[in-house]
């Protein structure tokens, strides 16, 4: 197979949500809870704290695997197999640290054999496509949190494990349970732990892909620089690597 090139974007725009750590360090309070619905989940989860140092996410490019009117819900795994990922998102304002309530946060992703819906067959594995799998979103809840769940990405030639990200708002759900119109503020990718993607590769669901993987250090559109870059929060979901994890992010996005 021909190696995917995703030309790396221009400097505009890559600065990034910084937490503080340390003896200033600002806990955002984010909830792993997954919403059964594709409407915005409860508010049971707390604001970002207004202390907290935003500016904007990193821009990253968005590839050529992207599809418009993907569906709004909040599990996207549909059949495929892998270790469970519950994401947990929250979007705010970079000027002000206030959460995004109402924004479409979408998602995709390649599945355990590193391939795409709508484009299976570009990493070398003949399976079902039905243009749907592993792709979609939800609208945040009043504090800017979406849930989404989903299944650890697998890789293809070139590229890390990785997920790619869209911010939207003002979108209108559409009878067909997608999504039309809006405004794009933010296109990115979230990035994996390499230790924990090499205990997931061992898995026999990974290890199936036997394409070379590419590590998070090789990746020429990762640049190294943790959450300023995408990179996930990860916590294990159970007391083995198949049990699955929990990732986060702040997703700080211009909204002027």
């Amino acid at each position: 197979m021909t190696e995917i090139s995703e030309t790396p974007p221009t400097s505009i725009g890559r600065r990034t949500v910084l937490i503080a750590t340390g003896a200033t360090a600002v806990t955002l309070a984010v909830a792993a809870a997954v919403p059964e619905s594709p409407a915005p989940t409860s508010d049971t989860t707390a604001p970002v704290a207004a202390a907290a140092v935003c500016t904007l996410t990193k821009e990253m490019t968005e590839g050529p695997y992207y599809l418009d009117g993907q569906y709004v819900r909040a599990d996207i795994h549909e059949t495929k197999t892998g270790i469970p990922l519950k994401l947990t998102l929250t979007v705010v304002d970079d000027d002000t640290c206030a959460p995004l309530g109402n924004a479409l946060v979408e998602i995709w992703h390649c599945d355990a054999l590193g391939e795409y819906s709508g484009f299976v067959g570009d990493n070398g594995h003949t399976e079902p496509d039905n243009g749907t799998f592993l792709r979609g979103g939800v609208l945040t809840n009043s504090s800017g949190v979406a849930n989404i769940t989903t299944v650890y990405p697998g890789w293809y030639i070139g590229r890390c494990v990785h997920i790619h990200l869209k911010v939207h708002t003002n979108v209108t759900l559409t009878p067909d349970g997608s999504f039309t119109g809006g405004q794009e503020l933010h296109t990115g990718q979230l990035f994996f732990d390499e230790t924990i993607t090499t205990k997931v590769a061992a898995l026999s669901t990974y290890a199936a892909n036997t394409v070379t993987r590419t590590t998070l250090a090789q990746d020429h559109i990762y640049d190294e620089g943790g959450a300023a870059s995408g990179l996930l929060t990860l916590t294990a979901l159970g007391s083995s690597t198949s049990a699955g994890y929990a990732g986060t992010l702040t997703v700080g996005v211009e909204n002027s």
